[in-house]
């Protein structure tokens, strides 16, 4: 293998038929809803980078502020050699961080859903940190048996690293599932460094989410664009409507595509009457606070070793251990 080129690429993405019917379920339900995973094609991979840069969007740049000054901790608990594998991988930003603190990491395994995207991303980690395999892998990260089996190069510590408050995607049962998931394939030595959102000011929420320029609401919409690309529905994306608010009784954000009259949407030759005024849920996005996220990773099997946070208190970047 050349140095600096993928070692890997494993495509274990969906098929086609699996969005279809997603879709269709999804359409058929009350309330109706569509996983959040299919935001995540190429198109939404890059608005939701745009996101990231938003100033109203202080997740990602609060996240690296708190990398940047405590990844050198988080390297010396990590250890040598390590294999990192990195859940719904994204652009892989983050973790370069980490990278350039580990000492002597052998393995980066990214999971993402986003097929090209991710082919992207991990060759251009691959051509700048040379010495270390890239082992790219296509699949739903929820699914953490995906790389249960696979063999990866390294005699160190394993360790999971699981950014941007992404797991607040996850109902907290979903979460609790799928960290349990992940010390199954971490071993017991493994590790996982998590970063989760904190709970705040809600105005400072509803900002992050409905931002002014409309990134937020292209990125929701786009969804109903994809169905319409990759299924040929008919619908008309201007009766939807981008919808999110913070739920306090639950503390999450709750993401909708909202519609604004009366209509008919068709896919797959199944019809669907949606009402003016109803929601089609698309995402959520749960906040916790330290000790709510420490039990959380408790009840999942790990042990709380390290938490990082801001000075503002807006964001944590979680260390377990199996």
């Amino acid at each position: 293998m050349p140095h600096g080129s993928l070692a890997r690429f494993l495509d274990l993405a969906p098929e086609h038929v699996e969005f279809r019917d997603a879709v269709l379920a999804g359409l058929s339900r009350t309330p109706r809803s569509i996983p959040c995973r299919f935001l995540y094609d190429a198109q939404g991979s890059a608005l939701f980078e745009q996101i990231c840069a938003l100033p109203e969007y202080y997740v990602t740049r609060t996240e690296l502020a708190i990398l940047h000054a405590a990844a050198p901790a988080m390297a010396r608990l990590i250890g040598p050699a390590c294999q990192l594998i990195e859940f719904g991988s994204g652009a892989s930003r983050k973790v370069r961080i980490l990278l350039d603190a580990l000492e002597r990491p052998a393995v980066y395994a990214p999971v993402d859903i986003s097929r090209e995207f991710l082919r992207e991303a991990a060759s251009l980690v691959a051509g700048d940190f040379p010495q270390l395999a890239v082992i790219a892998i296509c699949a739903d990260y929820t699914d953490p048996r995906m790389v249960a089996g696979l063999p990866l190069p390294g005699r160190g510590r394993r360790v999971g690293f699981f950014p941007g408050s992404t797991i607040g995607n996850l109902e907290p049962g979903e979460a609790i599932a799928f960290l349990r998931g992940c010390r199954t394939i971490l071993g017991p030595r493994g590790g996982m460094l998590v970063g989760v959102d904190l709970k705040k000011d809600p105005g400072v929420l509803h900002r992050a989410y409905n931002d002014a320029a409309g990134v937020t609401a292209a990125f929701t919409l786009n969804l109903l664009a994809r169905v319409k690309r990759e299924l040929g529905a008919e619908l008309d994306l201007a009766r939807f409507r981008h919808d999110a608010f913070y739920n306090p009784t639950v503390g999450r954000i709750e993401i909708y595509a909202r519609s604004i009259a009366d209509q008919l949407v068709t896919v797959a030759g199944r019809s669907f009457a949606i009402a003016e005024g109803e929601r089609l849920h698309v995402e959520n996005s749960y906040k916790y606070t330290v000790a709510e996220f420490q039990a959380l990773g408790q009840r999942a099997g790990f042990r709380p070793i390290a938490v990082w946070t801001d000075p503002e208190s807006l964001f944590s970047v979680h260390y377990l251990e199996a």
